[in-house]
């Protein structure tokens, strides 16, 4: 289980069938955790590790690994259980994540398994461990949990919400004043970070926590005789979700003719070359990583001066 990344063709066969690979692994108990395999790169055992003075306390040090500096986190630490000891023989997980390559020290890699995301569910309210993880499963009767891999890296590196200075036009920010956006995403984390960087601009922001309950508040305003595409300024949506993910709603989106011309953001923290093969498949109108304030920014400035040209038309 050396090297875990595949081409992105053999990744796309699950997109569109609402389903997923989660790679299972302990860490100090018999307790299993999981993360999606497609932000993967490889499990190794732990090469040669430089300490870092002043580091912070979840980051045993970094590694230098096909050229590249990747930091070591604790895994176990990060999420509020005993840290975890290091020594030659130590597994880690390399991953990738919002354009950058991080490796986690783990106890021991169990296996991937293939999934449907309707059986990923969110932790229960008041798990001790709820604030770090994303969603939990069942698996030959045992409870997985699944990691916010992006709250614990966000308590290392604080992410920046504020649009940096000049990114938007007078003109458009003035425009940007009670649009609507609905931004979809099961991590706490990331929808906070990108619903502060909309809000900044004045932008409404919608949220819901997976695909499912996305499309029941889009047929709704359907319903009740609201043009959805013209209501929202878009609809930014993480690939993946309990019940139903990013693709899958994508794709529901586009077969309802009263939704179907909604402009729909992937948001991701998966990688660019995979998610550009994605928006393709799926009908995407964009593909956005993770997080970016000045990116986001840029999207939706473009976004808006686009409308503005239509209504002139």
């Amino acid at each position: 289980m050396s090297n875990l990344m595949s081409s992105v063709d053999s990744r796309t066969n699950l997109v569109g069938q609402n389903r997923l690979e989660i790679l299972l692994f302990n860490l100090r108990g018999s307790q299993l955790f999981a993360i999606n395999v497609f932000k993967v790169r490889e499990v190794l055992t732990l090469p040669r590790i430089t300490l870092i003075p002043s580091q912070h306390p979840v980051i045993y040090g970094v590694i230098h690994l096909r050229g590249m500096t990747v930091p070591v986190f604790d895994l176990s630490r990060a999420i509020g259980m005993r840290p975890i000891e290091v020594n030659d023989k130590s597994t880690i997980i390399v991953t990738e994540y919002n354009s950058s390559v991080q490796a986690f020290v783990v106890g021991a890699v169990d296996r991937i398994v293939n999934l449907n995301w309707e059986d990923i569910m969110p932790p229960p309210v008041g798990s001790g461990r709820s604030h770090y993880l994303t969603a939990i499963t069942r698996f030959e009767n045992r409870i997985i949990e699944i990691i916010d891999v992006e709250k614990v890296l966000s308590t290392v590196q604080p992410p920046v919400t504020e649009i940096p200075a000049g990114t938007l036009e007078d003109d458009v920010v003035e425009r940007a004043k009670g649009m609507e956006i609905l931004m979809v995403d099961d991590s706490h984390t990331a929808i906070s970070q990108a619903t502060a960087t909309f809000e900044s601009i004045g932008i409404k922001v919608y949220q819901a926590t997976d695909g499912a309950k996305a499309l029941a508040m889009l047929k709704g305003w359907a319903d009740s005789g609201e043009d959805v595409p013209k209501k929202l300024l878009m609809l930014v949506t993480d690939a993946e979700m309990p019940v139903m993910d990013g693709y899958m709603l994508t794709t529901e989106v586009r077969k309802d003719p009263r939704l179907a011309g909604l402009f729909v953001v992937l948001h991701t923290s998966l990688s660019g070359s995979f998610n550009e093969a994605m928006v393709k498949k799926v009908g995407c109108d964009a593909f956005l990583s993770k997080f970016h304030s000045g990116s986001l920014a840029n999207m939706v400035q473009d976004r808006i001066k686009a409308v503005a040209a239509t209504e002139v038309e």
